[in-house]
């Protein structure tokens, strides 16, 4: 299929993907990003978010908590710390992982306080964004 780029999505639990898409849009630390075929070579860190393939058999979506993107001109492999397919997404699941990003935040330093309550944040907007 012309036009496409290998995606594969992993965690430690499972294999979620691996399918032939027209695009990826990837929650990166620095900001989201698009990558299509042809992109140039980029690795970076994930923020909890909301990761997208989209691909002849559609849009599958996905909520990562974190991880690493390696994107060439021909693919992008995640390697997800945790990647549930969006409609798997609990209340409770969200729940937990706020509560462990808000206790990592009451209990860090000084020096790396801003980005402990940056991340709940992010699990905060992952939660409105998967509707919980």
């Amino acid at each position: 299929m012309a036009n496409t780029l290998q995606f594969d999505l992993v965690s430690p639990e499972r294999r979620l993907a691996s399918v032939q898409a027209t695009e990826v849009q990837i929650p990166g630390a620095d900001g989201d990003l698009t990558a299509m075929e042809g992109h140039a070579p980029t690795i970076t860190t994930l923020r909890p978010g909301i990761l997208k393939a989209i691909s002849a058999e559609g849009t599958k979506t996905y909520a990562v908590t974190g991880g690493f993107a390696e994107i060439s001109a021909s693919g992008v492999s995640v390697l997800a710390e945790r990647a549930v397919p969006v409609d798997e997404v609990t209340t409770a699941m969200l729940d937990e992982l706020i509560a462990e990003a808000r206790a990592a935040a009451s209990s860090a330093v000084a020096a790396n306080r801003d980005s402990a309550e940056k991340l709940v944040n992010d699990f905060m907007v992952l939660r409105t964004a998967t509707g919980h």
